[in-house]
């Protein structure tokens, strides 16, 4: 096989073999596969670095979604086995990293690049936006999966007073630590991987490094971000028959924060656009 088709060829067997193992164990619902495939593919294909990312923030999320199941039952609303996602939630979570994704192959190819704006202002800023992209991902999902299991008191993130479990916009200290620890992990993957797929200068190579405390500070922005929006712009009510915190108004839901104006997938949506962005302009500063 030529060489040009070997790293596509790789892209679709492990996109398909991810997808349909995650859809076996009630990851991804099946429209939630097809777009995960299409979504890993071209991660994958385009670089190792972009798809290794992707994958690390699939997997660990994943598997933190299902971490203390039997107690997330009885506090969210919105449960579902296994945490699976559908066509939707792949794409708000991964469509923008997809479209910087395929931006830098028609300047680059898949060839890989380190952080130099001296060298390219253009591929610093969108790999800045695609390692932020997935730094709030990664730091908005552990951040609520590890949150809300956390003994201490969740507090409304606009004025700091107390509120039920599964409140949006509700933080606590561990949840804040988890969505640092997200975003480095994302760094970390960036870096190390790089140190095996790019050739760069000693005084470039060592700039890398401030990837990790950065990607530490995306994760704890867009989940900032998040919680400032879900407090502000999604609706949080408790209901008295269910006796849970709902996203949704209703003639037994009591409101506690938020306007309905946007749903979760929208908060997301633009917690991702705005540390996106964030991120990119910082990486053009600092490399």
């Amino acid at each position: 096989m030529e060489k040009h088709l070997i790293q596509p060829a790789v892209a679709a067997v492990l996109s398909s073999a991810i997808a349909f193992r995650s859809y076996k164990r009630k990851s991804l619902n099946l429209s939630g596969a097809i777009a995960g495939v299409f979504v890993m593919f071209i991660h994958l294909a385009v670089n190792y670095r972009f798809g290794a990312m992707l994958l690390v923030f699939f997997f660990t999320s994943s598997k933190f979604t299902k971490f203390g199941e039997d107690r997330k039952r009885k506090i969210d609303a919105e449960f579902k086995e296994g945490g699976q996602r559908d066509w939707i939630q792949v794409l708000f979570n991964g469509g923008i990293a997809t479209l910087l994704v395929l931006t830098v192959w028609t300047v680059t190819g898949s060839e890989d690049k380190c952080l130099d704006s001296k060298e390219s202002r253009m591929i610093t800023s969108l790999i800045g936006g695609i390692i932020g992209q997935y730094c709030c991902c990664n730091g908005d999902t552990w951040s609520s999966e590890l949150g809300i299991l956390s003994n201490e008191e969740p507090r409304l993130i606009t004025n700091f007073k107390p509120v039920r479990r599964g409140t949006n916009g509700g933080v606590t200290k561990a949840g804040l630590l988890a969505a640092a620890a997200a975003g480095t992990v994302i760094g970390l993957t960036f870096v190390v991987l790089g140190f095996f797929t790019t050739k760069c200068t000693s005084d470039v190579t060592v700039k890398q490094l401030f990837v990790i405390p950065l990607s530490a500070l995306a994760g704890v922005c867009g989940s900032v971000i998040d919680s400032l929006l879900g407090a502000t712009l999604q609706f949080s009510g408790f209901c008295s028959v269910r006796k849970k915190v709902v996203g949704k108004p209703g003639p037994t839901v009591k409101r506690i924060s938020g306007l309905t104006v946007l749903d979760n997938n929208a908060v997301n949506l633009v917690s991702i656009l705005l540390t996106t962005a964030i991120t990119s302009f910082t990486f053009l500063y600092i490399f």
